[in-house]
């Protein structure tokens, strides 16, 4: 069953309805029935007052209270209530005197009269306990099933957005690795078609793996390899980039497309000089989390300006969603070096 139709379930099936007026129908027999050393009476007597306490539950929980309490209607409500237990009294009370026995309350001292004050208080008050109860059960149900509905509710607000978000991020990758190809066609280099393989192989990836939830860590990292290949293409011999791997790899799993982001940053924000091309990237497992560590050089004589962008920002929506306070991001800038740790908690 999908989600909205797991929300859009009944609230109380009616077997449920069916099991509870047996086992209450059970019990008041077995409880009049030896109060009174009476099975019989205590049988009769049911037979007759139960239609007549499933009528009111229902008309109770089903009618009075959505129409008048849970609109604040509290005078109307309490007047129809009392409205609906006269004619229950009066009804059971006439059923019981002509079907059953005359004497009405065999359980008070004496024959009492049918219509007295006490005997009414008494048969109201009873009912009053079965509509309470039934209220009750009615409650603490919806409220279950409300607080179920809103957690599925969230759940695939959480999925569409984080759908959203990857499918964001997928476009604003493949512009810029198609600057990267159109740039190298304008300059007639041979390794266009490298560009192009490489391309293809990115496109493979978003479309069959970027859908999991989870890839394993060494797919992403040779993803992220194929991207530092196509910058190395674009920047050419003076760039330096190394990726470093640390700890057992094998089984580690990570959602997709999550540390392309800080990767994409690091050239977009490096310094482009001659000299100083160099970029580092580490993967480290330890005590079930996984250390990402990427740094690159920054020009510290520019304006000073932290880097981002559309990459970062749904990054950190995405680790928000992921792990709410488990992960741990931190950059820091110290001299012209930019570094940036991402911790993420793994099985």
């Amino acid at each position: 069953m999908n989600k909205l139709g797991t929300i859009a379930r009944n609230t109380i099936t009616f077997k449920y309805h069916f099991f509870f007026w047996v086992c209450y129908f059970l019990i008041n027999l077995v409880r009049w029935g030896s109060y009174f050393n009476d099975y019989s009476y205590s049988l009769k007597s049911n037979l007759v007052e139960f239609p007549l306490h499933i009528l009111i539950v229902y008309f109770n929980i089903y009618y009075l209270i959505p129409k008048f309490l849970l609109k604040r209607k509290y005078f109307t409500y309490f007047s129809v209530l009392l409205l609906a237990l006269g004619v229950h009294y009066s009804v059971r009370t006439g059923l019981n005197f002509y079907l059953v026995s005359k004497d009405i309350w065999p359980e008070a001292i004496g024959v009492q009269k049918p219509f007295s004050f006490n005997h009414i208080l008494a048969v109201c008050i009873g009912e009053l306990y079965v509509l309470s109860l039934t209220a009750a059960i009615k409650f603490t149900v919806e409220f279950l099933n409300e607080r179920t509905k809103n957690r599925e509710l969230r759940e695939l607000q959480y999925q569409t957005e984080l759908k959203y978000l990857k499918a964001q991020m997928q476009p604003h990758f493949f512009f810029n690795t198609l600057n990267n190809l159109y740039a190298l066609t304008l300059k007639g280099s041979q390794t266009a078609s490298n560009v192009v393989l490489r391309l293809s192989d990115f496109m493979k990836y978003v479309i069959y793996d970027a859908k999991k939830s989870e890839v394993s860590l060494v797919k992403e990292i040779e993803y992220i390899d194929n991207y530092i290949a196509l910058e190395k293409l674009r920047h050419g011999e003076n760039f330096e980039a190394e990726i470093g791997i640390s700890g057992n790899i094998d089984d580690v799993l990570v959602p997709p497309l999550l540390f392309l982001p800080l990767v994409e940053n690091a050239f977009k924000h490096g310094v482009k000089t001659k000299d100083d091309q160099n970029i580092t990237v580490d993967f480290e497992t330890r005590d079930k989390q996984l250390i990402f560590t990427i740094k690159n050089y920054f020009d510290s004589g520019q304006k000073q300006q932290t880097p981002g962008g559309i990459g970062l920002v749904n990054l950190k929506r995405r680790l928000e969603m992921l792990y709410g306070d488990r992960y741990s991001f931190t950059n820091q800038l110290h001299k012209n070096q930019y570094v940036v740790t991402l911790i993420i908690p793994i099985a």
